[in-house]
């Protein structure tokens, strides 16, 4: 049994430790709400975007979407795969969960014959995906708690290019999904080619584009991918901090437990010691006596 002395620097160890987390909740907890500030704030542009989509694309139709991000390629050789991750780890399995996924789409893929180039956004993806020999076709990392679309504009415009000149048949991202702030799952969607929104979602307005409908919808295609490349980045980040608000809680309440259980053990190995040194007075003090 370890002795009081190596019981009471643990507990101080613990303690130290029980106020670190404790910190890094409180961080998470305010740059979580932040985040979900920054993902409410995107939706109503995101949500406008798709409208004018869905409005446009049921204009378009047929020879005029060859050439453009809505053509559908009649074989699929190459595929690219965005993945967004965070910076820095201490966020439960969130990491674990996108990269396993991640890992099955490359697998499934690859499965068909397809080769796959993998765009990274945040350091533990692209070290996770440099381990495993799988270099990424380009990467973007120290994104912030709050990017600017600008941050992610060269990885996007590069995948995006290399659907229009046909090096890539399709795209797809994979991130987190921010459900609430419990609930964070791995999300993949389809990038390009562009599946054109349910216009039965979205508002029935009578548009009139200038100079004219082609043009408007071959000048908006890059900007809508764009954005939800940039609304996924802005999930994951919020998803982030979710799980580490939650493992740093989770962290705090072990550490209280664990105290707890080792002050237990430090007053019993203090009542053992006690007790023997009692025993061997009321022995010596016999053994005088006789």
């Amino acid at each position: 049994m370890p002795s009081s002395r190596e019981i009471k620097r643990r507990i101080r160890s613990v303690k130290n430790v029980a106020q670190i987390t404790r910190a890094m909740e409180m961080v998470s907890a305010s740059k979580m709400r932040r985040a979900q500030r920054n993902v409410l704030a995107t939706r109503p542009y995101a949500d406008r975007m798709r409208e004018v989509m869905a409005n446009l694309t049921a204009r378009v139709v047929g020879a005029a979407r060859r050439g453009t991000l809505l053509e559908k390629r009649e074989t699929i050789k190459s595929v690219a795969l965005l993945v967004v991750t965070p910076d820095r780890g201490l966020c439960g399995s969130l990491v674990a969960n996108v990269l396993r996924r991640a890992g099955r789409f490359i697998t499934e893929q690859r499965a068909m014959g397809r080769t796959v180039d993998i765009y990274t956004f945040g350091r533990k993806g692209r070290d996770f995906f440099l381990r495993t020999g799988f270099a990424p076709a380009g990467e973007a990392t120290r994104l912030g708690d709050a990017p600017k679309l600008e941050a992610i504009l060269g990885v996007a415009i590069n995948a995006i290019s290399g659907f229009q000149a046909g090096k890539y048949d399709e795209l797809y991202i994979i991130y987190s999904e921010f459900i609430n702030t419990l609930v964070q799952r791995p999300a993949i969607k389809q990038l390009l080619p562009v599946e054109s929104p349910d216009i039965s979602t979205t508002t029935n307005v009578d548009y009139t584009y200038e100079p004219g409908e082609e043009e408007v919808l071959n000048s908006i295609l890059p900007r809508y991918v764009e954005t939800q490349i940039y609304q996924a980045v802005l999930e994951s980040i919020a998803s982030e901090h979710s799980a580490r608000m939650v493992a740093m809680r989770n962290a705090t309440n072990n550490a209280k437990d664990l105290v707890r259980d080792l002050t237990l053990s430090f007053n019993k190995a203090r009542q053992a010691a006690i007790t023997k040194e009692v025993s061997e007075i009321a022995s010596g003090a016999a053994a005088l006596a006789s």
